[in-house]
């Protein structure tokens, strides 16, 4: 999915001018990394809040146009007001083709009605983890994971090392040597009672 977002050079610096900005539906923002230095930038609220909104969004390479020049660049950070629905400010990173990147990008769970954990043993898939951190090139980003649980029995938990990942992509984790549980399937206390009740009156027949 490629995304891309509008913004104009911001000339005037300082706490009072940000305020100013935001007063009019203006967002400061900053460009930073590369061998470029980091470049101070304005945005309309109202186009990136939608934007904001998307899960693509946080997760793709990003192409950001600053008064018609275009670059590649990543959203790093987003600072919000403490209630108001308001972005405060936004971080982008520069983007070098040639140069990995380290990403989180969210997970996709799959077939989960169809686990034999969940259909024949009345379990409850239990997300551990919600998105992955990744390192990648620029071009072999993935905008999710799948994490198919077609197979996944009770009891049993799908693992970093289980994942099928894109060409290209290893999670960060996995390389360190941690093998982080990502699903497991949990049997509720009302079923576990009901199948020993069953268990228990079928002993005495």
């Amino acid at each position: 999915m490629k995304i891309e977002i509008s913004a104009d050079t911001r000339t005037l610096q300082g706490k009072g001018a940000s305020r100013r900005l935001r007063r009019s539906g203006i967002v400061p923002a900053v460009i930073y990394g590369g061998e470029a230095p980091a470049q101070s930038i304005e945005m309309n609220h109202k186009d990136l809040f939608y934007n904001l909104k998307h899960e693509a969004f946080h997760a793709s390479i990003l192409t950001i146009s600053v008064d018609g020049k275009k670059e590649p660049v990543l959203l790093r950070d987003i600072q919000m007001h403490p209630f108001k629905q308001q972005v405060l400010h936004v971080d982008f990173q520069r983007v070098d083709k040639n140069k990995k990147i380290h990403m989180k990008v969210p997970l996709h769970f799959i077939n989960e009605e169809i686990a034999p954990g969940v259909k024949t043993s009345g379990g409850i898939v239990s997300h551990i983890l919600t998105e992955v951190d990744i390192s990648c090139l620029p071009g072999d980003l993935p905008e999710f994971i799948s994490v198919d649980l077609a197979e996944l029995t009770a009891g049993h938990t799908l693992h970093l090392s289980d994942l099928v990942l894109p060409k290209g992509v290893e999670t960060v984790a996995l390389a360190k040597g941690e093998n982080l549980p990502v699903a497991t399937i949990v049997i509720p206390r009302s079923a576990l009672s009901e199948e020993a009740a069953a268990a228990e009156g079928g002993e005495k027949k």
